[in-house]
């Protein structure tokens, strides 16, 4: 007798909710044990599939025909001509996505797309999500700011140091800081119109928090750039959401912080259009004593 299963409650089927990719990932775990083959190979090599033949797709997935037509019919397809047009327009898109973590057999070619897919996929993901006003409010606080302080810790630590190299161009007092310590110090000291930008990945990092708490509380408006709802993202004045799930692999380097870079090179961009042509010929100073540092062009 036929074994009995609940129909995969896959996601609307709009663009605007989900990926076809993201539906099979998220049907995955109902599919019978040969229709999941099915899907890992058609998570794996996504372009591929959509020139592949039923006999194609079926030998290369190891699985048999009426496999790769009760796979389609579970994801709420007539057919693999249908699955392929669906397919084909959801990966036009441009919205990578990854199922698979980096893994030892890969090949250099096979881990140089899964690490680039990942990170496209997480820049695009938190330029969609972006909150303009939230952005708008960060801008016209650095615009405005006496003074920029940059806290983070770890890989969020690195990141800080990156934007502390942006900003202090813009003419203005900035420093990075990455020892928990010498944050709640220099927190301690700032004042009202210094603006503090705190960075996690997490959003839970106590140490980070408490300096914020500390800043505000010494009257300087603090600016998040973490996960929605954290911690921290409360803690602040104004939070800039990067919500970039990690992936578990052990290998991959972590996205959120190109997110993060990514952001922070809008409100560098941003605050340097806001202060106008003053701030021009500034930059073109700068860049001309880098010129000194070149060797000339051959």
């Amino acid at each position: 007798m036929p074994r009995s299963r609940a129909t995969p409650k896959t996601p609307d089927p709009s663009p605007a909710t989900a990926t076809l990719l993201q539906r099979i990932e998220a049907a995955r775990d109902e599919l019978r044990p040969s229709e999941r083959q099915a899907a890992d190979y058609v998570l794996q090599h996504p372009n591929e599939v959509i020139d592949l033949s039923f006999a194609e797709l079926a030998t290369r997935a190891g699985v048999s025909q009426p496999t790769i037509a009760r796979f389609c019919n579970a994801l709420g397809f007539s057919g693999l001509r249908e699955f392929k047009l669906r397919l084909a327009k959801s990966l036009a898109t441009g919205l990578p996505y990854i199922h698979h973590d980096v893994n030892a057999q890969d090949s250099s070619a096979e881990v140089g797309a899964k690490v680039f897919d990942r990170a496209i996929a997480a820049l695009v993901t938190v330029r969609n999500h972006l909150d303009p006003s939230s952005l708008t409010r960060a801008v016209e606080a650095l615009c405005t700011a006496r003074r920029i302080e940059f806290y983070g810790v770890g890989n969020s630590g690195i990141v800080a140091m990156d934007a502390q190299h942006k900003f202090f161009r813009l003419g203005v007092p900035t420093a990075a800081l990455s020892d928990t310590h010498v944050q709640a110090m220099s927190a301690s000291l700032l004042e009202p119109g210094d603006v503090l930008v705190a960075i996690s990945g997490s959003g839970r990092t106590r140490d980070v928090i408490r300096s914020v708490e500390i800043g505000r509380e010494a009257g300087a408006t603090a600016i998040g750039l973490t996960v929605p709802g954290s911690p921290l993202a409360r803690a602040c004045d104004i939070s800039l959401n990067v919500d970039v799930p990690e992936d578990p692999d052990v290998y991959a380097p972590m996205t959120s912080r190109l997110a993060h870079l990514a952001v922070l090179d809008v409100l560098a961009v941003s605050v340097a259009l806001a202060r106008g042509p003053e701030l021009v010929a500034q930059l073109r100073r700068s860049k001309a004593v880098l010129q000194e540092k070149r060797t000339p062009e051959s």
